[in-house]
């Protein structure tokens, strides 16, 4: 039995439209972050992206800071909703952390401009509100957990603390990362100077943490 679709109300007409335009708001803004560079968000491009005058743009995002934030939020989960995942699939093994790795740059590859935003500093001032700490908290809840897991069924047995190897990987992560946007953006993860080092780096770190 087919279930009656109930028509909109105009307040639900409304709010659906409402937040459309403000998802098409943060695909322009991403677009020109991406062209013109993280801090340099120019809301008139924005507007013209999307059909309409910069004031008329308040209405959705009260500021810049505003879309910046809302980007924040939205490139935290959608990297966490990634490495949650990676490691449903495939459990704090070897092969997972090295796919998580690989992840992570190709992440970074496919969202440069929510990369910048989340993992480095290009906005100056830009601090994130209340709502973006917490989703960046939930990630590393998830990196937490990842790590605590790989130790727990003796993945690694690293002498250092949970906390202090999850760190380490990650800065191993960001660095390999970091320097491969920097230097060779246009090849895809897993190649170049620097993205074909994942499987070095993970060779090293099962010399040392695996017995």
């Amino acid at each position: 039995m087919n279930e009656t679709v109930r028509p909109l109300t105009p307040e639900s007409r409304r709010q659906r439209n409402h937040d459309e335009m403000a998802g098409n708001i943060l695909q322009a803004a991403r677009e020109v972050m991406r062209e013109q560079g993280a801090a340099d968000l120019n809301l008139q491009e924005v507007a013209r992206r999307v059909g309409m005058r910069a004031p008329s743009l308040y209405t959705y995002f009260p500021g810049r800071t505003a879309i910046y934030e809302a980007l924040f939020v939205l490139g935290m989960r959608m990297y966490r909703q990634r490495l949650e995942a990676l490691l449903t699939e495939h459990g704090a093994t070897w092969a997972g952390l090295e796919r998580i790795m690989e992840g992570y740059l190709a992440f970074a590859l496919e969202n440069p401009e929510l990369y910048q935003l989340m993992f480095e500093r290009p906005v100056p001032g830009f601090v994130p509100s209340a709502e973006g700490l917490a989703e960046a908290a939930r990630l590393l809840d998830v990196s937490r957990r990842m790590t605590e897991q790989a130790i727990t069924t003796g993945t690694i047995t690293s002498p250092l603390s949970a906390e202090v190897t999850m760190n380490l990987m990650i800065a191993l992560m960001h660095g390999f990362t970091a320097q491969h946007l920097a230097n060779e953006p246009h090849l895809p993860a897993g190649s170049g100077r620097f993205g074909s080092l994942i499987p070095v780096l993970m060779d090293l770190l099962k010399k040392a943490w695996l017995r």
